[in-house]
């Protein structure tokens, strides 16, 4: 069944933006749709020359922001998708929500089962919330600036800047108090256990004078705990750089990063 599921999902013929309802638009030259599923706002950009299996990277937050690596996977045929889940921070509610986006694209447009997940800054505590509760239906994850910890951003415990604004909505989001959250388990830096059994690699990209999300308080520890279950995570240091520009001017190694797991962990989960 798994062989034939492969086999179907590589004969798909290529999408056309008129199959999907909603606004068309462009993206940075490709064919782009703008819909609502529920209470979210989403968009998919179609390559156009689609690669086999419809692989896909999906963003988290900030669509549009240091677009080269989406424009690069595009280029060599894959989609972009997004579903906004701003002001959730990775809760379970975002969690549900992109749940239902995954279903909507691999069910009704059998998009690639094994997704890459892309979340700048706040974006990280989606991704990797998400991938945790399905570490099955991720090729790899790729964060920039991430945060990996919300005691560090935005509740701004630690060496960090808070954001007071953030981190009430944060707090509402979770339905936690103060007191709580800072005894919550939950963050990205935690749990991490299924991604290294599934053999998820990671890749984050940060700049080591960072002082809204701090490299030692999110993405270091993270990396130590990942490689001390025995996970594959590769970390691209910017010396001297802050919390922004995000990404890499030439996209290439994240590209070529991707293309690797993809090739590593074909499109159909166990």
């Amino acid at each position: 069944m798994m062989r034939l599921g492969l086999l179907l999902l590589w004969l798909a013929p290529l999408l056309s933006a008129a199959e999907f309802e909603g606004k068309q638009s462009n993206f940075h030259g490709f064919p782009m749709v703008e819909f609502a599923l529920g209470e979210a706002r989403c968009r998919v950009v179609l390559p156009k020359e689609a690669a086999v299996g419809r692989p896909w990277i999906w963003r988290a937050r900030f669509w549009g922001h240091e677009p080269q690596l989406d424009v690069a996977l595009l280029k060599s045929g894959w989609h972009v998708a997004y579903c906004d889940v701003g002001n959730l921070f990775g809760s379970p509610r975002a969690v549900k929500r992109w749940d239902a986006f995954y279903e909507h694209l691999t069910a009704k447009y059998q998009f690639n089962p094994r997704p890459v997940l892309e979340g700048m800054s706040r974006g990280g505590l989606i991704i990797y919330n998400w991938a945790k509760a399905n570490p099955e239906k991720v090729t790899c994850i790729y964060g920039d600036a991430p945060v990996c910890d919300f005691k560090s951003w935005p509740a701004g415990r630690g060496q960090g800047k808070a954001s007071t604004g953030a981190w009430q909505a944060c707090l509402k989001a979770y339905g936690l108090t103060e007191a709580k959250a800072l005894e919550f388990r939950g963050n990205p830096v935690d749990g991490l256990a299924p991604l290294a059994k599934a053999g998820v690699p990671l890749i984050h990209v940060v700049g080591d004078a960072d002082v809204v999300v701090p490299v030692g308080e999110n993405t270091a520890v993270l990396e130590r705990r990942y490689k001390k279950l025995g996970g594959t995570i590769r970390v691209i240091g910017k010396p001297g750089v802050g919390h922004h520009p995000h990404s890499l001017k030439d996209p290439a190694p994240l590209v070529a990063f991707i293309l690797q797991a993809a090739a590593r962990r074909p499109g159909v989960p166990k």
